[in-house]
């Protein structure tokens, strides 16, 4: 039990534990709703004493006083993935964006082109063997952790006990900062969407067969797909996040992940996004089986499951397939997350459905979200080159080996009806038709 006593030796207190940072260090912050709070909040108190720090996240839940003015010179943030908080310091220029595909995020701590120097991680107690949970963030910080020269940890009694690939020692901890409070909830699909996103979510579950493994990405479309899949057959998952939906399904007997062809019997995902009621489920299921993204969202790990269904949004799609889900025109929104991953991925596996799904429009029916082109300076994050499905509320569009002109066509059938002309005679300008 050697452990337990290193484990003594190395509790401090928050403020002790970020006083190990030192001017011009990189610091990994493990994000999503793992976000942790207690060693964030002592490092903000703590950054006037400091200089260019660099803080390294992908998505974070929660308050965000780190990227606030007053934090400058002393912290700034460099995201690969633009989350709500972040958003406006990024487009002010207080923030970094560095774009990177998430099967790829680790692997820039990990091979070194972005050397750690402090990773700040939250974890669960450990277990009679000494080993920590990342709990419900396992996909984007344990490779970054692992890579650290220094690991400082909060400890929370109430972070669920995940398994997989999913534990690191406690004598791997350099610090470790007891907490004791609840995660925070984020429901999927609070964003709502209502009768248009019913009806693509009722499309989407048309295309997906007994036996698919899905992925759902983040959003309300994606949730809402897993209200009407009641009558399909032994579903499983194999995906970058899941939330409370998959519950109802596996208690219905409909996601048995029976059919899988890789982990079957097991729902494969880097992280959870959720309720208390998701949290306290995943807690030591052996159902569960958590995973670093560079694994879980590698196209090629991806396309070993049979009937692989990807189910990503958009932000607009133009009439030959292109598809921008990161930016609004130039302007950063977000970022390229798991969705090229999944949508080659599932391109490449047996019987495989990528879908990207999307409203037809935005801003009360004034703009069409299915364009002529794209918006100057947009990203493309889904090339024409790997697009298969559009979905809206109006249909389906399979663009699969079809000619620019036949894509033209069926994306015009899918946009908005008051909008249906005007694409025609833009097509036909760009000799499209």
């Amino acid at each position: 039990m050697d452990w337990i006593k290193k484990y003594e030796d190395r509790v401090m207190t928050a403020e002790q534990a970020v006083a190990q940072i030192k001017n011009n260090d990189r610091v990994f912050l493990t994000g999503n709703v793992s976000v942790p709070s207690a060693l964030l909040a002592a490092l903000v108190a703590h950054a006037p004493k400091l200089k260019d720090v660099e803080i390294c996240q992908a998505l974070t839940v929660g308050a965000a006083d780190y990227v606030s003015e007053a934090m400058a010179g002393h912290l700034r943030v460099n995201t690969m993935f633009i989350s709500q908080n972040v958003r406006a310091a990024v487009h002010e220029g207080r923030a970094d964006f560095t774009p990177v595909l998430l099967s790829e995020f680790p692997l820039l701590f990990k091979q070194g082109v972005l050397p750690v120097d402090v990773a700040m991680i939250h974890v669960s107690p450990p277990d009679e063997h000494g080993f920590c949970s990342f709990g419900v963030e396992v996909g984007l910080s344990k490779s970054p952790a692992e890579s650290a020269r220094i690991i400082i940890a909060e400890v929370n009694a109430r972070m669920p006990r995940t398994l997989g690939d999913s534990f690191i020692h406690v004598s791997r901890l350099n610090t470790l900062v007891p907490v004791d409070y609840p995660l925070p909830e984020l429901k999927m699909g609070d964003e709502g969407g209502g009768e248009t996103t019913e009806k693509i979510a009722r499309f989407c579950a048309e295309l997906i067969p007994d036996g698919a493994t899905m992925q759902m990405g983040i959003g309300a479309i994606p949730d809402a797909v897993l209200k009407f899949l009641y009558d399909k057959k032994d579903l499983g998952v194999h995906t970058e996040l899941f939330s409370d939906g998959v519950i109802d399904l596996v208690e219905a007997g409909v996601l048995t992940s029976a059919r899988k062809s890789l982990h079957p019997g097991k729902i494969v995902a880097g992280f959870i996004l959720g309720t208390q009621r998701l949290y306290d489920w995943v807690d030591d299921n052996p159902l569960i089986e958590m995973h670093r993204t560079e694994y879980v969202n590698d196209p090629f790990v991806i396309a070993q499951n049979k009937r692989m269904v990807a189910i990503n949004s958009a932000i607009e799609v133009d009439l030959t397939g292109q598809v921008c889900a990161d930016s609004i025109g130039p302007k950063l929104y977000s970022g390229v997350g798991g969705q090229l991953d999944f949508i080659y991925g599932a391109s490449r596996s047996e019987g495989g459905v990528p879908i990207i799904a999307l409203p037809s429009t935005t801003r009360n029916d004034t703009i069409s979200r299915i364009a002529a082109t794209l918006k100057p300076g947009a990203g493309v994050v889904t090339t024409r080159n790997h697009v298969r499905y559009i979905v809206t509320e109006y249909g389906i569009a399979d663009l699969y080996g079809k000619t620019i002109r036949q894509r033209a066509q069926a994306l015009i059938g899918v946009a908005h009806p008051n909008f249906r002309e005007e694409l025609t005679a833009a097509a036909r300008e760009l000799n499209y038709l």
